[in-house]
C-alpha cells in the first residue's frame, strides 16, 4: 500500500474540516486548535439523549498523523469522562 505524503494528508484533512462545516453532525464539533496546523483538532462530543452521557460535553484533541489516512488519529479526551463501569 502506498504512503500518503503530507500535502495528501493535508488536502484530505481541509476537505474533511470543509465538509464538517457544511453539513455538521449531530452531537460532534471540531475546529482547528491552531489555524495553521490542519493535523490537530479540537472537538467536541455531546452526550446523546436517553443515555448517561445525556447532556454532557466531551472536549479532546484529535491529532493526524502524516500519513493519513493509513494511519489512524489519535484521540485524547481534556475534559474528565465519566465511565459507568469505572470506580
Amino acid at each position: 500500500m502506498a504512503s500518503a505524503s503530507p500535502s495528501q494528508a493535508s488536502l484530505l484533512l481541509q476537505k474533511q474540516l470543509k465538509d464538517l462545516c457544511k453539513k455538521p453532525v449531530d452531537g460532534f464539533s471540531a475546529g482547528l486548535v491552531d489555524e495553521s496546523n490542519l493535523f490537530e483538532w479540537s472537538v467536541t462530543i455531546i452526550g446523546p439523549p436517553e443515555t448517561l452521557y445525556e447532556g454532557g460535553f466531551f472536549n479532546a484533541i484529535m491529532s493526524f498523523p502524516q500519513n493519513y489516512p493509513n494511519s489512524p488519529p489519535t484521540v485524547k479526551f481534556t475534559s474528565e469522562v465519566w465511565h459507568p463501569n469505572g470506580t
